[in-house]
């Protein structure tokens, strides 16, 4: 296996251009609060500057709240050329052998950490430890024990801990969502989440299980995971599932091609999944109940995110995901906000505890038993 180095090179390989909004001063100082009060701005440091990166990076230019303030990267160059397009200090900038040091470093209050699944726990735990606030990317760690670690460290270190589901901030799902709690759908019964892609380079880190944790499942079919639940509005008691693997070139020992799971609410209300990294055209939510239905298609992709219910089409306006997560993202760390979804650490956990049991299942083909 190649160096951790060498993996996180390739993540950063798909990096595209973007335009810069300065954050800071003509003397090189972070400017923390925005000209129109709308109350301070999270200064955040990226690690790992590979393509979701970048994608968050272009989407933090609209910030209103949130600026890029530092770079954590072990590539010298992307450093360099990051540096230069963001406006990030030399000062600012740092490798993984020498980030500790942000801790004393006041341009930064947290940082999100964007890299190989694996690399998480230590990360984050490190970033805790130089009392910084962590945004982690989803999976937030390999399983739940390792989540559960994480959530100790930056509540031991008083630090907040947040994970990167774009998705509870987005409209169109917050509409579903009010319409469940309202009661407008009445007694919910059925939820389906369909969530997969084929996919490309079989050299990715996604495919090797000692960076990725496994397959499909920790990259795509954690939305389904993390959809049912808040969709249904509940924690599932049970999970079943079953895997299918027709290329085992690809999809060696541990790396999940597709996966179907069934979920179990304490109302009564099941759910039906399915994760997949060998089928197009997947990216579907379905929820129903006794007085209406939801349709979210696609549901999860950057969008726009298309709806339908049993009142008509969805409307609300498209918002760059990326761009409304780290502006309420601000909120919940700056301001103590409390979103409709939680997007903490022990939310993180709790897919997680899904995610091991799934496993589990798929290994045993018995059904597994949930607290979650």
């Amino acid at each position: 296996m190649n160096s951790r180095r060498d993996f996180l090179q390739k993540l950063a390989a798909s990096a595209i251009a973007m335009p810069f909004l300065s954050a800071y001063d003509a003397l090189g100082n972070t400017d923390f609060h925005l000209s129109d009060n709308q109350g301070p701005v999270l200064r955040v440091a990226i690690m790992g500057l590979g393509g979701y990166a970048s994608r968050v990076a272009e989407a933090m230019q609209s910030c209103k709240r949130a600026k890029i303030t530092g770079l954590i990267s072990g590539t010298p160059a992307k450093l360099q050329e990051w540096g230069a397009k963001y406006n990030v200090p030399e000062k600012n900038r740092y490798n993984y052998e020498n980030f500790d040091n942000i801790k004393d470093n006041p341009d930064i209050d947290a940082v999100y950490v964007i890299t190989p699944n694996a690399l998480h726990h230590d990360q984050v735990i490190r970033v805790a430890k130089a009392g910084k606030h962590a945004i982690s990317e989803k999976p937030m760690a390999l399983n739940a024990k390792e989540g559960q670690e994480m959530v100790d460290a930056c509540a031991s270190a008083g630090v907040k801990l947040l994970v990167g589901y774009r998705m509870h901030f987005e409209p169109k799902t917050l509409e579903v969502i009010r319409m469940r709690q309202a009661g407008e759908l009445g007694k919910i019964l059925f939820f389906q989440g369909q969530c997969g892609f084929r996919i490309g380079d079989p050299s990715q880190w996604r495919l090797n299980k000692a960076l990725a944790g496994g397959g499909s499942m920790m990259d795509i079919g954690i939305y389904a995971i993390n959809g049912a639940r808040y969709m249904v509005g509940e924690e599932p008691v049970w999970v079943t599932a079953q895997e299918t693997k027709t290329d085992t070139i690809k999809f060696k020992e541990g790396v999940d091609e597709t996966i179907q799971f069934q979920l179990g609410f304490p109302s009564g209300a099941v759910a039906s999944c399915l994760s997949t990294y060998n089928m197009n055209y997947l990216d579907r939510f379905f929820l129903n109940g006794e007085k209406g239905f939801a349709e979210l298609q696609p549901s999860t992709g950057y969008g726009p995110i298309k709806g339908r219910t049993n009142k008509g089409e969805l409307t609300q306006p498209h918002e760059t995901h990326q761009t409304r997560q780290m502006d309420e993202m601000a909120g919940i760390i700056l301001d103590g906000n409390k979103p409709v979804v939680p997007v903490d650490g022990l939310e993180g956990v709790r897919d997680l505890k899904i995610i091991d049991a799934i496993y589990a299942a798929c290994a045993s083909g018995q059904r597994q038993d949930l607290n979650t």
